[in-house]
């Protein structure tokens, strides 16, 4: 019984298998970079959604400020008040019959 020992150099080895299925590697790594590239864009996705719906809760608070600001601006300009505070703050009064002067220019 005679015992033949052949030795295998394992980089020989890992390069020849490595040549043979070169398309199978390529396409896995092409498969794990398109798997990286869809995590990415997901999570960009997410962060635009996420400051769109900031923008649109801002834009909805400025809005009804907005709303706020323009009852305010009619309620300050309503005749009435303007009247009242003519009266009460400068002394004003509308005139009366006695008080206007007709001029006649010939």
């Amino acid at each position: 019984m005679s015992k033949t020992v052949t030795k295998f150099n394992l980089l020989i080895l890992i390069m020849s298998d490595l040549s043979r299925h070169l398309f199978l590697i390529i396409l896995y790594f092409l498969v794990v970079a398109s798997a990286l590239s869809v995590v990415v864009s997901a999570h960009k996705n997410r962060q635009l959604m996420i400051a769109h719906e900031r923008l649109i809760q801002e834009k909805d608070s400025l809005d009804v400020e907005w709303r706020h600001l323009i009852i305010e601006q009619s309620s300050l300009t309503e005749h009435n008040r303007i009247e009242r505070m003519v009266d009460e703050k400068l002394g004003m009064r509308r005139p009366t019959r006695e008080d206007e002067v007709l001029l006649r220019v010939k």
